[in-house]
């Protein structure tokens, strides 16, 4: 057959053989710039590439979600052009809104103005407010007047974008500054950038925390476990049966219950 071939194609027998255990390379896919309008272009030396490197090496070291806020906001004022402070808030509905992180009591002052009013990230990922001072105003103008200039901490300007979002809790990081009309569209599209690696970020310390809260949970729940095991003279499926039953009992965790238990084995 492989002389066949060979005769039929003009060809030797071993270029048809090399041509047969050649590997199958995989295509190339090349995507142009032009697929991706949103992204803004920098020029030569991709300074915000190297901060936004650096930032998310610093956002990736934290320990904890809260150290990541709190590292989130510090950084959204080295990078974000105009930012002066910045504060995260969490929102749950209908119009409870808790500020988690922030660089500077003025944050909060301001985020406490607009607090109890239906936030525009619920429907839209950014929102540019170009005088808050403004918009407090036109909201509550009486109250406004009783606090009188500083209502909002003396921050005017705010770029507010989305973090997080579900059906009942937002988080948002904003920006601020001092001056109306600061944030524009070049450091919208840097703050998406930036909230797209917090977001990374957080998802992944979150992911962490909850791993090794499993873990220990897990051998907490083992030694409750094997402690019942010993005075109930019974086996493990038995044990953890009763166990999961005394939870639902007294309605209690079946970490906490476990707890109680290791606890008091301990006492002894």
């Amino acid at each position: 057959m492989l002389s066949v071939l060979c005769s039929q194609s003009g060809m030797c027998c071993g270029a048809l053989l090399r041509m047969a255990v050649r590997p199958c390379m995989p295509k190339r896919f090349v995507v142009a710039a032009s697929d991706f309008p949103d992204l803004p272009r920098y020029a030569a030396g991709f300074e915000l590439a190297e901060a936004l490197t650096a930032a998310a090496r610093q956002l990736h070291g934290t320990a904890t979600p809260h150290s990541t806020l709190r590292t989130a906001v510090r950084l959204a004022v080295t990078i974000l052009p105009g930012a002066e402070h910045a504060g995260i808030s969490v929102i749950e509905r209908p119009h409870h809104r808790r500020t988690v992180a922030w660089t500077d009591e003025a944050v909060r002052s301001a985020e406490a103005e607009v607090a109890g009013r239906e936030h525009p990230l619920w429907t839209t990922p950014v929102l540019r407010t170009e005088d808050l001072q403004a918009d407090a105003a036109d909201a509550a103008r009486s109250a406004l007047n009783d606090a009188g200039p500083t209502g909002t901490g003396g921050l005017r300007s705010a770029l507010s974008l989305r973090l997080r979002a579900d059906r009942r809790r937002l988080t948002v990081l904003t920006a601020y500054a001092r001056k109306p009309n600061v944030f524009d569209e070049r450091a919208t599209r840097i703050g998406r950038l930036f909230t797209a690696h917090v977001s990374l970020a957080l998802d992944s310390v979150t992911v962490r925390e909850q791993l090794t809260e499993a873990m220990r949970t897990r051998d907490l729940i083992g030694q409750a476990t094997g402690i019942l095991m010993e005075r109930m003279d019974i086996d493990a499926a038995e044990a953890f049966e009763s166990l999961v039953r005394a939870s639902q009992r007294e309605n209690v965790k079946l970490r906490d219950l476990a707890r109680r238990i290791v606890d008091a084995n301990n006492a002894t």
